[in-house]
Formats: structure tokens, C-alpha cells, sequence
């Protein structure tokens, strides 16, 4: 299992970028919903950057959805294929915006 991690950094636009890597399940996801909940004091919009990720399951799109619901959220790819199957199979993929090489697509 590949350690997850995220960091938080603030962009010029007041953008709150909260980048993940790594392996998130129910055990894990606590740390992405604590740097939204902690670190990103409500910024808006927030922009997760999730390229690095090498897995999801439905802890981390329960965070996703429940992050969207709260604030504006983007999706910052290329999508990993696992991460792109997940959105596809479950049928949330039009809930975010996603943008994947600097393109935004719905």
C-alpha cells in the first residue's frame, strides 16, 4: 500500500489547492477531510489536485461528494484510470468539474 498524503497550498486566484497522492480507503480519507476541514478555512473554490492518486474507494468519493457539497470543488487530473472508473461506474463523474490537462470538461 502506497502511503497517501496531502499537502495545501494557497494560489494567487484565493484557489485553496489541496494536492493527494497514494492510497485512500476508510482508513485513510481522515487525512484529506482533515486538511479541507483544517487547512483550507473555507476557501472557495477548492481545487484538488488528484493525479497522484493510486487508489480510491468509496470512502474517498463519499469526501469528494460531500467536499462539493459544501463549497465550489474541482477535480485536477489527468484522472487516474481507477480514479476515472470509480467517477464513471458510480455515475458521479458529472458532479465535478474536472480538468484534465488544464481543460475543463463536466
Amino acid at each position: 500500500m502506497e502511503s497517501p498524503k496531502v499537502t495545501v497550498r494557497a494560489e494567487a486566484d484565493t484557489a485553496c489547492v489541496v494536492a493527494c497522492s497514494g492510497e485512500f480507503d476508510q482508513d485513510t480519507v481522515g487525512l484529506l477531510q482533515a486538511a479541507c476541514e483544517g487547512e483550507t478555512n473555507g476557501a472557495s473554490p477548492l481545487v484538488l489536485d488528484v493525479k497522484n492518486v493510486t487508489f480510491a474507494d468509496s470512502s474517498f468519493l463519499n469526501a469528494l461528494i460531500r467536499l462539493r457539497n459544501t463549497r465550489p470543488l474541482a477535480l485536477e487530473g489527468p484522472l487516474p484510470d481507477q480514479l476515472h472508473r470509480l467517477l464513471d461506474l458510480t455515475g458521479t463523474r458529472a458532479l465535478f468539474d474536472i480538468h484534465e490537462d488544464g481543460e475543463e470538461t463536466g
